[in-house]
């Protein structure tokens, strides 16, 4: 096997970990798998690449992702009242870029959303920059492009 391949399967391990911990309400130990400065962002226009200076559905550091986990767990929301029921198919993983500190995936989602007698269906480009820890990975940022940000998202209790 070769490195690159290495590389994608370890990096493939980690985004399904991530995809289960989410649709089984496992966030204190979604936010484990981020490295401390990470970054978790929903841009509204998909074409963004400056986050810091452009609207985002999400541009959540460590502090903002620990009180987004927080709202999911204590109900303070009504958005997370009752809680919705996610299922995510992760797919088509292709590795951008390794390197001996990081590694680049982009994959695409398919994430079911049922909540209050409705189900609703989000599809999105993503994108995992992973960080090498201590001989594992921890995601260092995820860009979740939703293929139709401009009209699809509704008020979510989950993370995407």
């Amino acid at each position: 096997m070769t490195a690159s391949e290495t590389d994608l399967l370890s990096a493939v391990d980690l985004i399904n970990l991530e995809g289960d911990l989410l649709d089984h309400g496992e966030f204190n130990a979604w936010l484990d798998l981020w490295h401390r400065d990470g970054l978790y962002v929903v841009p509204i226009d998909p074409q963004a690449t400056d986050f810091k200076n452009s609207l985002n559905y999400a541009c959540d550091d460590h502090h903002m992702r620990a009180r987004r986990v927080h709202r999911l767990y204590s109900g303070e929301s009504i958005s997370t009242t009752p809680r919705a029921r996610t299922v995510r198919a992760l797919s088509r993983f292709r590795l951008l870029t390794a390197d001996e500190a990081h590694i680049e995936v982009r994959g695409a989602q398919s994430l079911w959303e049922h909540r209050k007698g409705h189900s609703r269906h989000y599809a999105a480009d993503i994108t995992w920059q992973l960080r090498r820890v201590d001989g594992g990975l921890q995601i260092q940022q995820k860009v979740i492009r939703l293929i139709n940000s401009d009209d699809v998202l509704h008020s979510i209790g989950y993370i995407l």
